[in-house]
């Protein structure tokens, strides 16, 4: 089968340059590994019989393993002292990226004990996706003496090659004799093997069209197990609400994290062979990355990476239906692009004329801080406006004198579908994090015949992201302006404690103190007995409701009415008839 042989461009390295750990050798010895860039490689053979004794023949001479990287039009693109590993291409200098697609590169190289590819070896081979991974086993033979060197002579060969089952990774040959390699047909080998890349990732495009995502976070030696497992599955349920995929979960427990990538080489490297592997697309951090971290991961693991804020703000961009919300969105967005931007320095400047324009120029980097500080300007003079206009509407509920409830609590608490039950507001419900986002009001009649609004709120989550929290003053000003609150509790998710003191922390972090709070905990049809009865030992005054199924309802709303009345004295006086009918706010 014919293999198309045209290699995506990529920086060509130094003809005489090699790499790998070579301090230590002498300058006549370099030269010699810098002729192989200029010896003949086989394009339709795994090897040439010469080019493998020549490799033996030196790296016996230098005592040291060699790598040799060639590419399908048989040009050597790199010389290396060490193993594959030591002498890896990055990422982002490989010719070929993509799940379905190998790079386009065959590596050759020496090992002095004998024992075939290693694991390191064979890692290599999958993070660069080689096209196929010659070890020769190299027999050394003579002695060292004065003025002389060693010899070796190729004894036997192992290829090794990735196949698309992710179970079995690569698979690696019997040892085979030098001559019995350099005759086989490398295209046909070749073609087969792409030929099962493709049909592999063809299915895996028909079965799914989300991001397929890896997830990783970093916990301290001190977090427990529990606490671990909640937070994974907070993450899980962020990715799956963000629309994506996830196909393992990494994380590490260590002292401190790592400053450059978060975690350690080690598990870093496990996840760039889960990469390679799994075909993922995308990697989501459960901590926030600076941006030097968030750099050097996606340098080292070749795929997009996004951290805990980041995914949460597009969970918002996504959910944001409402021009108000999408204002909100973006400023927060932003805002925590701004301290990230990285630019080129002095290869994007622009030069100008006249005085003071002279020289290097404004860099691209200014360029694009300066626009971005624009439109943050120009978002935040919009919030400040819906701030008011908010502010009127609220002026405009208490001069009617209608007390005003806010249901607040953890995302995916029930808050909306409470509203729904209790007002038939038809806003919409999903079993999902951050399913609404613009607040709603309602009216509700009481069973006395009195009114309240209720004012559904978007829900909160740990250490939700300042941004956030300043892009949505406005919205937020719902729950801080509320007469009272109705704090939301989802009983059956195991964590609900955590949740309880998760929005107790972010509404004594709001500028403004919040009214009276009343707990409210919800889908108590999806607990057993003992959960209920800890809640109402540890809550004594807590409603205990199903939303869903309209359990509770008769006792949260004598609730209301019992705080309707308990601070109609606090609302203020009409003004008399003559007045223009406003109400006395001070």
């Amino acid at each position: 089968m014919a293999i198309d042989s045209t290699i995506t461009a990529f920086r060509e390295p130094a003809i005489d340059k090699i790499y790998g750990p070579h301090k230590g050798l002498k300058p006549a010895q370099l030269r010699q590994l810098s002729r192989l860039y200029s010896r003949p490689f086989p394009v339709n053979r795994f090897l040439s019989p010469e080019f493998a004794e020549r490799l033996a023949a030196l790296s016996a001479e230098l005592e040291t393993p060699l790598c040799v990287y060639a590419n399908r039009r048989g040009q050597v693109v790199r010389v290396g002292v060490g193993t594959p590993k030591e002498t890896q291409f990055s990422p982002d200098e490989l010719p070929r990226q993509g799940a379905e697609r190998l790079s386009g590169l065959r590596c050759v190289a020496t090992r002095l004990d004998g024992d075939g590819p290693s694991r390191g070896d064979l890692t290599a081979l999958a993070l660069q996706r080689l096209d196929a991974l010659v070890i020769l086993d190299v027999a050394i033979q003579g002695y060292r003496r004065q003025g002389g060197g060693l010899s070796g002579f190729v004894q036997r060969v192992h290829i090794a090659n990735l196949v698309p089952d992710p179970l079995a990774k690569w698979v690696v040959s019997t040892p085979q004799p030098l001559g019995q390699v350099s005759n086989q047909d490398f295209d046909e080998f070749l073609g087969d093997l792409e030929d099962e890349f493709r049909r592999e990732w063809t299915a895996r495009v028909v079965e799914s069209d989300r991001e397929r995502v890896l997830l990783i976070d970093f916990f301290s030696t001190r977090t427990s197990q529990r606490a671990m497992e909640e937070e994974l599955s907070e993450l899980v349920q962020l990715v799956t609400s963000a629309g994506g995929e996830v196909l393992k979960v990494f994380y590490q427990r260590r002292e401190q994290p790592d400053p450059s990538t978060l975690i350690g080489r080690g598990k870093l490297e496990e996840v760039a062979l889960s990469v390679q592997e799994l075909g993922a697309n995308l990697v989501v951090c459960g901590r926030e990355l600076t941006s030097s971290q968030a750099r050097n991961l996606e340098l080292a693991l070749g795929v997009r990476v996004v951290d805990r804020t980041e995914l949460i703000l597009d969970i918002f961009a996504r959910r944001a239906r409402s021009h108000e919300g999408k204002l909100q969105v973006e400023l927060a967005q932003l805002q925590y692009l701004m301290p990230r931007l990285t630019g080129k320095g002095e290869a994007l400047s622009r030069l100008g004329g006249g005085i003071g324009t002279r020289g290097p120029g404004e860099t691209k980097l200014e360029t694009d801080r300066r626009v971005i500080r624009r439109r943050i300007a120009k978002l935040q003079g919009e919030v400040d406006d819906l701030q008011a206009h908010r502010a009127r509407m609220r002026a405009r509920r208490q001069r009617k004198e209608v007390p005003v409830f806010a249901l607040v609590g953890y995302t995916n608490a029930g808050k909306s579908t409470l509203l729904n039950a209790l007002t038939g507001a038809g806003t919409l419900v999903a079993d999902q994090l951050f399913a609404t986002l613009d607040p709603t009001t309602r009216r509700l009649e009481l069973p006395t015949g009195d009114a309240v609004l209720l004012t559904d709120t978007v829900g909160f989550v740990h250490d939700l992201p300042p941004q956030l929290i300043d892009a949505f003053r406005a919205t937020l000003e719902e729950v801080t302006e509320a007469d009272a609150l109705l704090h939301v509790v989802d009983l059956s998710n195991p964590a609900w404690m955590n949740h309880i003191q998760a929005v107790q922390h972010i509404l004594e972090s709001l500028p403004i103190a919040t009214g009276p709070q009343l707990l409210v905990f919800n889908k108590v049809d999806r607990v057993s007995s003992q959960v209920r009865a800890f809640a109402e030992q540890e809550y004594p005054l807590a409603i205990f409701i199903s939303a869903k199924n309209g359990w509770g309802f008769l006792a949260l709303r004598e609730a209301l009415t019992r705080w309707m009345r308990s601070l109609s004295d606090l609302w203020p006086p009409m003004a008399e008839s003559g007045t223009g009918g406003e109400t006395d706010l001070n």
